[in-house]
Formats: structure tokens, sequence, C-alpha cells
């Protein structure tokens, strides 16, 4: 293994200190968006603008905190055909999972953003405010799932989904739930595809916070072509055939180089 010269172990100590400094940050900032900020939005808004006005505001604040961490040098990041992603309506985002940030780099960028979230987020008390009102989904009853996924798509909403259902775990041949690709059959809507690679690894499954790389990682965010429901639902005769050739595409969509 290389040394690391004295400037470079000097950043990489920075970086350990300034990565501490902007968990605090977001810890910090959630509670006040929970305790304050949403609550006077509640206030203020009708009900049926609300989560449209709680979405807008999540995005300025993380838009805000990744630039706070590009500028301490935590880590830096860039998108591309990112004005594709920004121009979609009624259409499903699938993205991979590799780092712990990748829903904040994406939900900072997008006005109004839905997002299928696990249900132990739900238990966080530092995230559960924050996708209780911006009216997040919560991944527990399947059908009742599908159900309220069908209603905000056909509503004009877009949907980001991980559909590993978790963080990828580095070295292992990725595995996509079905879920993603069940709710574009059900609700017949595109796909847009993100692949977002991180080098060197951070925040992964399997790393702490403060196992920096020695080096800056740098997240690079591409957004993809638009993948097509209708053309998998006139292949088959059933939804449920359609929904399992779909997920096999989308492996080879999110993952081209795994499979």
């Amino acid at each position: 293994m290389k040394t690391l010269s004295i400037p470079q172990r000097l950043n990489k100590s920075w970086r350990i200190i300034a990565t501490a400094g902007c968990f605090s940050l977001f810890g910090l900032g959630a509670l006040v968006l929970t305790f304050i900020v949403f609550p006077v939005i509640t206030l203020l808004t009708p009900q049926q603008q609300r989560e449209i006005k709680v979405q807008t505001t999540i995005q300025r604040t993380f838009n805000f905190f990744c630039r706070t961490m590009r500028f301490l040098g935590v880590i830096d990041y860039r998108f591309e055909n990112l004005a594709a992603l920004q121009a979609d309506k009624q259409c499903l985002i699938v993205a991979n999972h590799p780092s712990l940030i990748d829903y904040v780099l994406l939900a900072s960028q997008l006005p109004q953003c839905d997002c299928l979230v696990k249900a132990t987020i739900w238990h966080n008390p530092f995230i559960k405010g924050i996708v209780k009102a911006a009216g997040y989904i919560p991944n527990k009853d399947p059908e009742l799932l599908l159900e309220t996924c069908n209603q905000r798509l056909q509503q004009g909403n877009v949907l980001l989904v991980f559909p590993e259902g978790t963080r990828t775990t580095p070295l292992t041949t990725p595995k996509l739930q079905r879920g993603a690709a069940q709710i574009a059959v059900r609700s017949q809507v595109n796909i847009r595809v993100v692949h977002i690679t991180v080098t060197p690894s951070f925040l992964t499954k399997q790393q702490k916070w403060y196992q920096v790389p020695n080096h800056k990682p740098l997240f690079l965010i591409e957004i993809k072509d638009e993948i097509n429901t209708a053309s998998f639902l006139n292949q088959n005769r059933s939804s449920t055939a359609a929904a399992r050739q779909l997920n096999q595409y989308l492996t080879h969509a999110i993952f081209p180089t795994h499979v």
C-alpha cells in the first residue's frame, strides 16, 4: 500500500473532522425541519399543497447540505444529463444505492419527489419527521403500497425507488427486488434509470462514517434513458410476466458491468 504524504494525511484528517461536522449538521437540520419548519408549513399551507411545499423545502435544504459537503471537501459530485431528470413527470425513477447519501443527492435536485422508504426509517428519530411530512410511502403492505404509488404517479408525480431495497454490498452480485417493476407495470408509467458510482467507495453499508478513503470521493450520478414500460406489457400475456421481464431488464440497465 502506498504511504500517504503529509499533505494527504492532513487532508484525510480534515475530511474525518468535516464529515463529523456534516453529520451533526444533518441531524440538527432534520430536527429544525421536523419541529419548527414543517409545523409552520402545516399551519400556513392548505392541505392539498402541503406535501409539495414540504418536498420543495427538502430539496432546497438538501441542496444546501450537498453544497456544504462539497465546499468543506468531504465529497465532490457531478450530475450528467440532469435536465432530463428534472423534466420528468409521471415517472418512476430507479437508481442503484452504493452509499448512504444517494437519496440526499437525488432529492437535492428534485423540487417534487415522492420516495419509497423502508419501514425502519419511520422509527429513526432524525428522519421520521421528514418522511412523514413529505408524504413518503412506507414499504409495508404490498397491495396498499402499489395502490398508493399508483395514485401518486397518476397525479403526475415522480417517485424515487431504490430497487435493491438497501445499500449495495460491494463485490457481490446485485439483486433487485421486484417492487419497482410491479409499480411501473401496475401504473403503466415509464422508468428513468439513474446510475451512481462513488470513487473511491464511501459511506457503504460496510463502512462507518469515519472510515473516509485516502482521497476525496467523487459521486458521479448518470441520468440514463427512459424505459418504455408499455413495450413489456405488449410482449407478455400477464402483468406478472411483464413485471418479471422488466425486472430482469432493469438489472442490466442499472448494473451493466455486473451482468
